[in-house]
């Protein structure tokens, strides 16, 4: 990866809403660099999406979130790819990761209720060829989202100065 791609990326991850001008002008780059560089970046993949972070809590999102942990044994020649790729297919599912430790995969769903959650792990996922144990985790609040404090740093001490 160059040092323009670079650049582009790290600009880009800090704030997706910055255009190629602006990039430009903040790289020294011209705007036609940029536009094929972004373009570029696309076409491979390294750019997978645009996107917002949203805080659900201060908006009326009422969508369940949960970890769950699940151990797999990997099939012949897919390896746990096989099996995660099954998974991910799920459009409940919003993210899944090959992990070290006790449990082979992390996967994060949002569904409506704790009870869908629990269906989905039950009736999907542990009915899986391969899927030996599953662990949930419900998502109760969230204190930082993609590097960003959800809530604003006030000082919440009482002065006792007279």
């Amino acid at each position: 990866m160059n040092i323009l791609e670079q650049g582009v990326l790290e600009l880009l991850k800090s704030d997706a809403r910055l255009s190629a001008k602006e990039i430009a002008a903040s790289l020294g780059e011209s705007e036609a660099a940029v536009k094929a560089c972004i373009s570029a970046l696309e076409n491979s993949g390294a750019i997978v999406k645009y996107t917002a972070i949203v805080n659900g809590e201060k908006t009326d999102d009422e969508l369940v979130e949960a970890l769950i942990e699940v151990k797999v044994t990997p099939k012949c020649v897919e390896g746990f790819d096989g099996i995660a790729k099954q998974i991910a297919a799920f459009p409940e599912v919003k993210g899944v990761y090959l992990m070290s430790g006790a449990y082979d995969l992390a996967v994060f769903i949002e569904d409506a209720s704790l009870q869908k959650v629990a269906r989905f792990v039950s009736e999907r996922i542990s009915t899986f060829d391969g899927v030996i144990s599953t662990a949930t985790h419900f998502i109760l609040k969230k204190y930082k989202l993609e590097g960003v404090c959800t809530e604003k740093d006030e000082d919440r001490r009482i002065s006792v100065q007279a």
